[in-house]
């Protein structure tokens, strides 16, 4: 993992801003002038903030269109609403350019941003209400994005499935519940709008490089929860996403997918929540069509954990998340050949 402590401009903290906003750019220049200026448009008006875009080899006309943003110097006129630019020599990867970002923000908070956003009228302030409120325990802050082309829930948080891995939750929390609660607890959130304390960022050591674009998020959420943290999606902050627009946005997701696993394997397990009620749920359906007398345990424990009277699934419920998993390890391995890269 790259060490970003020692390259983090020394500023007083009477002229840093509040907020740096870390957008990684690939081609797609029209999403990308869309997204600036629903950013510009729905922040708010006192917010000290810099905008730093970092362009990873675009080919499309990006990089002339980032030199009309700000003088030659890469700053804007106001000290408070900077506007600077990053260029890579060549294409380095997701993680590569929020890092290299990342380490000349000055904001107390870092926002990653995708370029392919639509950022909606009170996007942000939900997302900070929900870091203030967990304090210290504060991890990595999300929110819901919807499919800018359909409308419906495309991230509500990720949850890990029952083959234990890794998924967008599509749908959201009851009303009920999001009358009473603005923050959900999940397991990780995705990169394409999240927030975290840039001080924690440090701590954990921002992207590990090893992931080529994917899963770096998941792994930065996973080391905020063994740090202590809790990761949370802000349930009233909403915008829009292009999703995946990048070209080659998915080419490695299989690979990225097993590094995680091997290195998470347990937690995985142990964050299943959405998994293990799966499995209960799966459960006492088939009870229902063919009741077994001597598993009548088994399903007033599904049954209860479903509920929510009981806090911890059955232990079939994990076994089944176990082995879910162990069948994703079998088909890595026969579509790898054994793991290419660095091992834990």
């Amino acid at each position: 993992m790259s060490s970003l402590q020692s390259l983090t401009p020394s500023v007083p903290p009477s002229l840093r801003p509040r907020v740096s906003f870390i957008i990684p750019l690939y081609n797609c220049l029209a999403l990308t002038r869309e997204m600036l200026a629903s950013l510009q448009a729905t922040l708010p008006a006192a917010l000290g903030h810099e905008i730093i875009f970092i362009d990873d080899g675009s080919t499309d006309g990006t990089r002339e269109w980032l030199q009309t943003l700000s003088p030659s110097n890469g700053l804007a006129t106001r000290q408070d609403a900077a506007i600077r630019v990053l260029l890579n020599e060549r294409n380095l990867g997701y993680a590569v350019s929020n890092n290299r970002a990342a380490a000349t923000a000055r904001g107390d908070f870092l926002v990653l941003l995708n370029d392919d956003l639509v950022l909606l009228p009170r996007w942000l302030e939900p997302m900070l209400a929900a870091h203030a409120r967990l304090r210290q325990r504060a991890g990595v802050v999300g929110n819901v994005q919807l499919d800018a082309s359909t409308g419906e829930v495309d991230h509500a948080g990720l949850v890990v499935n029952i083959t234990g891995k890794p998924v967008h939750a599509r749908a959201l929390p009851s009303l009920a519940y999001r009358a009473i609660r603005r923050i959900r607890d999940v397991p990780a959130v995705t990169g394409a709008c999240l927030l975290i304390e840039r001080s924690l960022w440090q701590q954990l050591g921002g992207f590990d490089e090893a992931y080529v674009n994917g899963g770096e998020d998941i792994e930065l959420c996973f080391r905020a929860r063994a740090a202590g943290r809790r990761n949370v999606v802000a349930l009233r902050s909403v915008v829009r996403h292009h999703v995946s627009s990048s070209p080659g946005r998915k080419l490695r997701d299989e690979e990225n997918s097993y590094r995680l696993a091997r290195r998470w394997a347990r937690e995985l397990v142990a964050a299943a929540d959405d998994g293990t009620r799966t499995w209960c749920r799966d459960y006492l359906a088939a009870q229902l069509l063919i009741p077994r007398s001597r598993e009548y345990r088994l399903a007033i424990a599904a049954w209860a954990f479903l509920a929510h009277v009981r806090k911890m699934p059955p232990a079939e419920a994990v076994l089944a998340v176990e082995a879910g998993l162990r069948g994703e390890f079998a088909r890595w391995e026969e579509m790898f050949g054994g793991f290419r890269g660095e091992k834990t």
